[in-house]
């Protein structure tokens, strides 16, 4: 065998270190791609209170909001007279 052709013969040279070296450059040229995402994205915080304010609603804290307190409001319903009524379908 002539040392020329070595390097073809041999497996490891052949198939394996192009495999290693595609499968490394792919996962530093991912890399990139990624940290770009993560560049450029948009910074801007999203608040939904800020949200419901220029809609025009009140929005109550929710630290005046306790357990007593919606007992209460739920002791002033009425709950013990109530009607089932059917919702019409669209076969009725």
């Amino acid at each position: 065998m002539k040392m020329s052709n070595w390097p073809i013969y041999n497996k490891h040279l052949r198939y394996a270190i192009p495999f290693v070296i595609f499968i490394i450059g792919g996962s530093l040229g991912l890399q990139e791609f990624t940290s770009l995402r993560y560049k450029y994205r948009s910074t801007n915080l999203y608040n939904p209170r800020d949200e419901i304010k220029k809609a025009g609603l009140d929005m109550t804290d929710l630290n005046q909001i306790t357990l007593e307190s919606q007992y209460e409001h739920v002791k002033k319903m009425e709950i013990n007279n109530w009607e089932n009524v059917r919702i019409p379908r669209p076969t009725d």
